[in-house]
């Protein structure tokens, strides 16, 4: 099957799913700094693939621990499922973004694939270099942080 947009060998192998975690305290959101494509060096959620296998609460458990050293407390409600396709480069993820609880007090520390972590309020996201739509996502959320002007 060929997908519309997307060259006869540049189709993708299937589509990815991937989870990401709103992790929300106050007027502050987690972000992770990505440090490998798509988007590497923007803030973004943490998040990444799901494993063959794995359910989609496992591994957004899995992904906040792997890039923040964070535990989930609770992983609540499914918020987005978004799209990412993007031909040129032979992406198409489905990402499942749900609302997730930590303990606030804990700090968090970069691993895995971000180069680094952190909380951030509004007056932070307005300085830092996110993901395309993130400050618009939070913002249809609740955490605080209006979209830019």
């Amino acid at each position: 099957m060929v997908t519309a947009g997307w060259p006869a060998e540049q189709q993708p192998g299937g589509i990815l799913v991937a989870v990401a975690a709103l992790v929300a305290d106050a007027d502050r959101v987690l972000l992770v700094r990505r440090a490998k494509e798509p988007a590497a060096g923007k803030w973004s959620l943490p998040g990444g693939h799901v494993l063959l296998g794995e359910t989609l609460a496992d591994a957004v458990r899995r992904e906040l621990r792997e890039e923040t050293a964070l535990i989930a407390t609770e992983v609540g409600d499914l918020l987005e499922v978004d799209e990412l396709v993007r031909p040129t480069a032979r992406l198409h993820y489905l990402i499942h973004v749900y609302r997730v609880h930590v303990d606030a007090s804990v700090p968090p520390h970069a691993g895995d694939d971000a180069a680094d972590a952190r909380w951030a309020d509004a007056a932070d996201l307005a300085d830092l270099e996110t993901t395309f739509g993130l400050r618009e996502f939070l913002a249809r959320h609740g955490v605080g942080v209006p979209p830019p002007s």
